[in-house]
């Protein structure tokens, strides 16, 4: 890997190290010096390039992050109150314009969140009910077809029923004696 690659940093990594040169350019520094810099605080940060295959599992260190927001807090005391006031001015606009989109969000989602109830409660009524209509229907056609199976088999002459039932008798006990010789054959 040629020297200054950074094939073996993160995309986070990358980041950072943007962020932090923007940093040392803003104050001053030329930009070939912030590039330093801010790789090397990088890697005093995260010991080097995360990227897999590049040795990872090396514990942060925020020391230089937090040494750099000392110097930043510093920085900002120094402005003037005016130029505080303002910063602290517009921030605060823009929290109450997100309290208010937030706001606004939660409203909808809970009125499509009442709506979607109302209308699952009205499909399921709806639902019961057809599902009350067909089981009285099914009842009434299971009702009328045993009627008619036990009309039909009245009608059939008395000897011909007996016959019908020993028979499905004989069927059974001949199938058991099957199963006796089966267990046995087994055993």
């Amino acid at each position: 890997m040629p020297r200054g690659d950074k094939s073996s940093y993160t995309s986070k990594q990358k980041r950072q190290a943007e962020h932090i040169e923007e940093g040392y350019e803003k104050r001053g520094v030329r930009k070939g010096e912030a590039e330093r810099r801010a790789w090397a605080t990088v890697n005093a940060e995260t010991g080097g390039g995360k990227r897999s295959g590049s040795g990872r599992g090396k514990k942060m260190s925020t020391a230089s992050s937090r040494r750099g927001g000392r110097i930043g807090g510093r920085a900002a005391a120094a402005r003037p109150a005016a130029a505080r006031k303002a910063s602290a001015a517009r921030a605060a606009a823009t929290r109450k314009r997100s309290a208010t989109r937030t706001a606004a969000a939660r409203k909808t989602s809970a009125s499509r969140t009442a709506a979607a109830r109302k209308m699952s409660t009205s499909r399921s009524a709806a639902a019961r009910k057809t599902t009350a209509s067909r089981s009285a229907a099914h009842r009434k056609s299971m009702t009328s077809r045993r009627t008619a199976a036990r009309k039909a088999t009245a009608s059939r002459p008395a000897a011909t029923r007996k016959a019908s039932h020993s028979r499905s008798t004989a069927q059974r006990k001949a199938s058991a004696r099957k199963a006796a010789a089966t267990r046995k054959r087994r055993a």
